[in-house]
């Protein structure tokens, strides 16, 4: 299995803090975001990935990163998304590095208190298909902001919608999402959504409607440091305390 790290975007929910920097090379706790999210990907046992980034920036991922050795990764490659396309654009990017493997992709902005082997593992004995992480999140509010499963009987994905008006479930899509090759032919039949990008929902949902999609539930800590000051700080606050990625 490769992975895949995106760890592109603006910042702009981040503002003044990334101004003058990538999002994801801000620090949490005690290291640059983006350790984290190598950090989760190299314990989960995928060594071989692919960071993908993009803006002025770009160039201090592999002056911090390298070819990852440190960080106990056995192939690091990059790759550059030349404009906002969204994550699943992003993610298309990654095609030839994939090949015929099944792939993890990872918004490097997500920090997860434990390690999500459980759920590599799991995707392995898979073998086809999708599979997707949910978080049980208590305010409707914050769901609203959010991907949120609607779950039918048997607990089966019906459906994911983006940011609803009225939350499905009261759960949310975080974001780790894993695939199996034919991910690249479901991207190049989207067509960009209303802010101009190709969505992920669009891609978990024609997994959906294909009955090829499955999920785990979270245990233990998410957030999305990327959501907002707050949260950014937030994180940093649990990640102190707690640690990440433990397991």
């Amino acid at each position: 299995m490769k992975g895949v790290l995106l760890a592109g975007g603006t910042g702009s929910r981040l503002h003044p803090l990334t101004r003058i920097t990538n999002k994801h090379l801000l620090p949490i706790y005690d290291r640059p975001m983006i350790a984290y999210g190598i950090e989760a990907l190299v314990k989960a046992g995928i060594s071989e990935i692919m960071v993908v980034t993009g803006g002025t920036h770009a160039g201090e991922f592999l002056r911090l990163l390298s070819n990852g050795e440190e960080y106990g990764v056995g192939l690091l490659t990059y790759a550059y998304q030349d404009r906002p396309g969204g994550i699943a654009e992003a993610l298309g990017l990654a095609e030839r590095f994939v090949g015929d493997d099944l792939v993890l992709v990872m918004l490097a902005d997500n920090i997860f208190g434990r390690t999500i082997r459980p759920t590599v593992e799991r995707f392995r004995e898979q073998k086809m298909g999708a599979r997707i992480v949910l978080a049980p999140v208590e305010e409707p509010d914050h769901l609203r902001h959010l991907g949120v499963p609607e779950l039918g009987e048997g607990g089966k994905v019906v459906r994911i919608v983006e940011k609803p008006d009225d939350p499905p479930s009261s759960y949310c899509v975080t974001g780790v999402y894993c695939y199996d090759p034919k991910v690249f032919s479901v991207i190049s039949t989207l067509t960009p959504s209303g802010r101009g990008e190709l969505e992920i929902t669009d891609v978990n949902n024609a997994y959906v409607d294909a009955g090829e999609m499955s999920f785990d539930v979270l245990e233990g800590f998410w957030g999305d440091a990327g959501e907002s000051i707050d949260a950014y700080y937030a994180v940093n606050d649990e990640v102190r305390r707690f640690g990440a990625n433990v397991g």
